[in-house]
């Protein structure tokens, strides 16, 4: 690989370390170059307060001795990185030889807990998104025919993306998919160019069209595991509720008629059985959930910093 001429720009500066940084997860090259244009802007800004003021170019020089080279600065990302990654990663289930066994590890995998509470809350945050995004659309287009209704506009853009920002963090904290942990730098130069870029960004859309999906997918997902854990639960506890009722467990009643189920020996045995397996199944089909979950919110919330 040829080596890169030296930055003289915060703009060369911030693409060189995009390239250092290529074949990284988009969530880490995101929070990369946050912190390293609001490091530079930062240091540009009390470097022209100086007399004689200094120039970008000697700032980028001088910063490349203090904060790093992009490529210095990629390489201490990927190593931070792998130290976080490892300290917050919990303990993977001990992996088990027979199929019953990784069955049954379902359990012991923080993945499953962290997405039975992901998809337990999805409903409820999928209302106030859906609602955040209709009431914004709709109030944006009704006062589009007045001064106020642009800036109205653009202020519930930048909402959105604050609303991504913390589905992020409740996305990476229980579901265990690296996101965003820092927001997107906004485009230097005027009002108009940052409004302009901010409404050519296509995040800014996705982020929408998130906001609209997450209630179908929350409602989903909330009936699919409160139902799925009354009925397996139920299982359960009918042995139970039997032995108080004589062995006879009453279900409803019909015109009189009452609906029962007797348990004699084996059905103490079987019906608890069926409930654990149709219990383990709804973990399984759990966890999986929080993976494909996880893999939309990657693919619509985290800027593909590449392009």
């Amino acid at each position: 690989m040829t080596a890169q001429t030296a930055p003289r720009s915060i703009d060369q500066y911030l693409r060189q370390l995009r390239e250092a940084l290529a074949g990284e997860d988009n969530a880490l090259v995101q929070d990369a170059l946050y912190d390293a244009e609001e490091y530079l802007r930062a240091e540009l800004a009390a470097a022209r307060t100086l007399t004689p003021p200094q120039s970008e170019a000697d700032v980028l020089e001088r910063i490349a001795s203090t904060y790093g080279a992009p490529e210095e600065v990629a390489a201490a990302y990927r190593t931070t990185e792998a130290k976080v990654t490892a300290a917050l990663r919990l303990p993977p289930p001990v992996p088990k030889q027979t199929a019953l066994g990784r069955f049954f590890n379902v359990y012991s995998d923080s993945h499953t807990w962290g997405a039975l509470f992901y998809l337990l809350l999805a409903m409820f945050t999928g209302i106030f998104y859906f609602t955040t995004a209709v009431v914004g659309l709709s109030l944006s287009a009704g006062l589009a025919i007045l001064i106020i209704g642009v800036p109205f506009f653009l202020l519930f853009i930048g909402f959105t993306r604050v609303l991504s920002l913390a589905e992020g963090r409740l996305v990476e904290g229980l579901l265990g998919v690296r996101m965003p942990r820092r927001p997107l730098t906004p485009t230097p130069g005027t009002w108009w160019e940052r409004i302009k870029d901010m409404l050519g960004d296509w995040r800014t859309w996705t982020t929408l069209i998130y906001m609209g999906v997450q209630l179908p997918l929350g409602i989903f997902y909330f009936t699919f595991t409160v139902v799925g854990l009354a009925f397996s639960l139920a299982l359960l506890g009918l042995p139970f509720g039997a032995l108080f009722n004589h062995g006879e467990m009453v279900f409803g009643n019909i015109n009189g008629v009452k609906l029962t189920a007797d348990f004699h020996g084996v059905e103490f045995v079987v019906v608890p059985l069926l409930g654990v397996l149709l219990l383990t199944t709804l973990m399984h089909a759990v966890r999986g959930l929080g993976q494909l979950h996880g893999k939309l919110a990657k693919a619509l919330l985290v800027s593909h910093t590449g392009d």
